[in-house]
């Protein structure tokens, strides 16, 4: 008897259970961004300023530049500070960052805007010989200080990182670099996060900084949906902020939908 009534108050109880509907996706309004080698994060300002505009919580990272332990951490302390599902975006190197930085559990998803993308015991320095850019062959245009620091020649700056800037912008750019030590470009990952989360990627088609061709073989191997920006530099987050934002914008909705 007391089987029975069991039975019937489980059978009673299931229909409510099933009506009752599935949690909606929480949406995705965090997004945290990664300047490259040689910049700072204000760089991002235009963009920041197209997505907090949109209702985005936008928040960028300052990077140390002083090892890639350092730059992952920095990321990590950033995204502690999150309140819900984040998309990371990283520029250049930057993408290396968010590629180790990215397996933290509040990240849902990863932009690679003209960024490096590594997998685990990779890293870019190597990749970029094997397809190597403008940079890559253009003698005296990175200078290293005598403790392991580099930049970029001033005068070089504007042509190779900065080409769609104007140029008292591009030339305050190369005077104002944040000197990053060598070690950073070098560092094997140990971490790929694109490998288990969503990932976009936006090539810079006249990127004289890292070759095209290897942004592209990044975001094929890693699966990204791709935009290609023709007619731009390395310096495309900073002169085509349109077009990046309306591509992490995209990412977060999309990531939203998808239910992270």
């Amino acid at each position: 008897m007391k089987h029975f009534k069991l039975c019937f108050a489980v059978a009673a109880i299931l229909p409510l259970v099933s009506a009752i509907p599935p949690a909606a996706a929480e949406p995705v309004k965090n997004i945290v961004l990664v300047h490259g080698a040689w910049v700072d994060a204000s760089g991002w300002r235009p963009v920041w300023d197209i997505l907090t505009r949109e209702g985005f919580n936008v928040t960028m990272v300052q990077e140390p530049e002083t090892a890639f332990a350092d730059d992952v951490a920095a990321t990590k302390r950033v995204l502690d500070l999150q309140d819900g599902p984040t998309l990371l975006v990283g520029h250049s190197y930057g993408g290396s960052i968010i590629t180790q930085a990215g397996v933290d559990p509040k990240v849902v998803g990863l932009v690679y805007v003209a960024a490096n993308a590594p997998d685990v015991g990779e890293d870019e320095g190597a990749l970029a010989k094997k397809t190597p850019s403008v940079l890559d062959k253009t003698p005296g245009a990175i200078k290293s200080t005598p403790d392991g620091y580099t930049y970029l020649k001033p005068a070089d700056f504007p042509v190779l990182f900065a080409p769609n800037l104007p140029r008292e912008r591009a030339d305050f750019m190369a005077r104002s670099q944040v000197l990053a030590a060598a070690k950073v470009f070098n560092t094997p990952l140990t971490e790929a996060a694109w490998r288990s989360k969503p990932s976009w990627g936006i090539v810079a088609a006249d990127d004289k900084i890292i070759n095209p061709d290897l942004e592209r073989w990044y975001y094929a191997r890693a699966k990204s949906r791709v935009t290609e920006i023709k007619g731009v530099g390395h310096d495309v987050f900073e002169a085509r902020p349109k077009e990046v934002a309306a591509v992490i914008a995209e990412a977060a909705r999309s990531a939203e939908l998808a239910g992270n």
